[in-house]
């Protein structure tokens, strides 16, 4: 469910003044923030964000396409690594098919 239009979009209030003072001294440096909620804003354009993802800061550097999106969707928390099964398949197969391959070569 959305946040209702007239209350306008969430931004902790820290996540601001952190921007502002970014804007204003003109450095690069990655902001880091915990606020995965925070909606980005315009003003948050162009801006390095260091964005926690339960275990490390992962930077995101916000662009026009990225306004109105939450911080969190672009800080995946799982990573996926793939199905067990599959890494026994593949394990199971590669030993018969390398001879098969090796033979025809030797004769």
């Amino acid at each position: 469910m959305t946040r209702s239009a007239w209350k306008g979009p969430f931004v902790d209030g820290y996540l601001l003044r952190k921007a502002e003072a970014a804007r204003a001294s003109g450095r690069h440096d990655i902001i880091k923030i915990w606020s995965r909620r925070s909606t980005i804003l315009p003003q948050f354009v162009g801006l390095h964000f260091g964005v926690y993802n339960g275990q490390k800061h992962v930077p995101v550097m916000v662009t026009e396409e990225m306004v109105g999106h939450k911080f969190g969707e672009f800080s995946p928390t799982r990573m996926f690594y793939g199905h067990t099964a599959d890494r026994k398949a593949k394990r199971t197969s590669a030993p018969a098919a390398a001879p098969a391959a090796a033979a025809p070569a030797a004769s």
